[in-house]
């Protein structure tokens, strides 16, 4: 006969696989016949931009571009500094053991380095290295038990648990415009040199509805009619809202953005000015913190009881953490004279995690390209690393602790020194996502096969084994914990000793 329960549905949330990928990303680029031939390249710059992405049977497909600008040496008289732009295209497969499709992804893409090599002088050959990391996530649905009908004499053995269970995913894509003044006296020839990250984010949720907020942070090196190279910097906002159903404010979500389209052009009708268009495509990742009562076992003393039983794991203790961390040092140039120094790019990279009882150390560095003019406008590069250390303290089983560090660069300020230093200013938004997981004992199909077959004892004498609990010696011998603690005065029923005498009494219905 099979039992009536009491189920509960419960989305089961749990990591099927983490995997780093490095890309090789090869291509040729012919020289514009508007632009002179190259002599030698300067320095590289890229965003990349993920336009599809397929997540297959044991593998994911990415198809993308790194949208690049290349600032090189002209070959002539007047060895002027040009640049020139390309898009980089790509279609990879990443081999993922585990993953299925309709598995959920967060997929994080960084332009770790980018190389060109001139080929002749209207050739250029173009190698990136591009780091993937790919997380799959499981979703799903289980009904667990919390009660039992029909049977009184059914013994019990629950655990209060707190879970993160999914309440739903959502994406959307956020389209942005702007149009950027450059300086009244410029007359802009070229860009020579991009970056754009995503930083500030932040989200706001109401009853279905989840706003983002975030801001694209530009910075454009061009090169004016008048062979003047300049800078200039703008944040655009980045705002959207993703519907999905039954999510609440004190709901914790998990936001990844990605760039899948890039438009930087000089701007057709404002004189003086760089226009941007902007496609950046957002995902939402929404638990609840659940609280459960989980039968973990059970037995009658009377009744002979089978049931089903599967052990998952899945996540909790989930957390979202923002911090800043200031990076103030001095840098040491070798043989740096009399030079102005144009642009930094900044790539934090955290090299080491360490984990404690209580604390994460996070140990890496950040590795600078600066490019610099001298007195002779000519353009070179230099590279330095500062390194650095991250420590997050007072977290609870940070040994048994999943993490997912992501690093922001908010803000950035060099001075050069006299006597070849450089003092750097920078601030790093730390964005830490931790979880943990936790093992689920899954009930089902619980149902009474009959009278447990009766003993001649009323009482027994049972001597306590290593591994044993008072539960399961009830259950063993047809008794209840209840009747044991009573029988032998036992203060705590959850501490008994290998060696230890216990009487064990029978259990006694004393109702129909």
């Amino acid at each position: 006969m099979v039992l009536n329960t009491v189920k509960e549905n419960l989305c089961v949330n749990k990591m099927i696989a983490t995997k780093k990928e490095i890309l090789m990303i090869e291509g040729d680029m012919i020289v514009p016949d508007s632009k002179p031939d190259i002599l030698n390249t300067i320095c590289t710059s890229g965003v990349v931009c993920i336009y599809k992405k397929e997540v297959l049977d044991e593998k994911i497909r990415l198809d993308g571009s790194i949208n690049t600008y290349i600032m090189y040496l002209a070959d002539d008289e007047k060895d002027k500094v040009r640049g020139i732009n390309t898009s980089l295209d790509f279609s990879e497969t990443i081999n993922i053991p585990g993953c299925k499709d309709g598995m959920n992804e967060k997929i994080e893409t960084r332009l770790k380095s980018i190389e060109c090599r001139v080929i002749n002088g209207r050739k250029i050959g173009i190698k990136a290295t591009l780091e993937v990391l790919v997380r799959m996530y499981s979703n799903d649905e289980v009904e667990i038990v919390n009660e039992i009908q029909d049977m009184n004499d059914i013994r019990i053995l629950k655990e209060n648990l707190t879970v993160n269970s999914l309440v739903g995913k959502g994406e959307t894509k956020i389209y942005a415009k702007e149009t950027i003044a450059i300086d009244a006296e410029d007359n802009l020839a070229e860009i020579l040199k991009n970056n754009i990250c995503i930083c500030d984010k932040d989200i706001k949720i109401s009853y279905n509805k989840i706003l983002t907020k975030a801001e694209a942070q530009i910075r454009i090196m061009y090169l004016t009619e008048d062979n003047r190279i300049k800078n200039v910097t703008a944040r655009i906002p980045v705002v959207g809202f993703i519907d999905i159903p039954n999510v609440v404010e004190d709901n914790t979500c998990d936001i990844n953005y990605e760039i899948k389209n890039l438009v930087i052009k000089l701007n057709p009708v404002e004189e003086h000015s760089i226009y941007i268009e902007l496609e950046v495509g957002v995902k939402a990742c929404v638990y609840e913190e659940k609280q459960i009562n989980l039968i973990q076992d059970l037995y009658s003393p009377c009744e002979n009881l089978e049931f089903e039983q599967k052990r998952i794991s899945t996540m909790t203790n989930k957390k979202c953490k923002k911090d800043l961390k200031q990076i103030r040092e001095k840098i040491e140039i070798d043989q740096l004279g009399n030079e102005t120094l144009l642009d930094v790019d900044i790539m934090p990279n955290i090299e080491n995690e360490s984990k404690s009882e209580n604390k994460i150390v996070y140990d890496g560095n950040i590795e600078l390209n600066l490019i610099m003019e001298n007195s002779n406008s000519q353009i070179n590069t230099r590279t330095a690393k500062i390194p650095f250390q991250y420590v997050v303290d007072d977290m609870e089983n940070a040994e048994n602790t999943n993490t997912d560090m992501e690093i922001e660069v908010i803000n950035q300020d060099f001075i050069i020194q006299d006597g070849g230093s450089i003092i750097s200013n920078i601030d790093l938004m730390m964005n830490q996502n931790s979880y943990q997981n936790t093992n689920l004992n899954i009930m089902n199909e619980i149902q009474s096969n009959g009278e447990r077959e009766s003993e001649d004892y009323s009482v027994i004498m049972y001597i306590v084994k290593k591994g044993d609990t008072l539960w399961n010696i009830a259950k063993e011998f047809g008794s209840t914990v209840e009747d044991i603690v009573r029988v032998n005065g036992i203060e705590d029923e959850n501490k008994i000793s290998v060696g230890q005498k216990i009487f064990v009494p029978r259990f006694v219905k004393t109702g129909i």
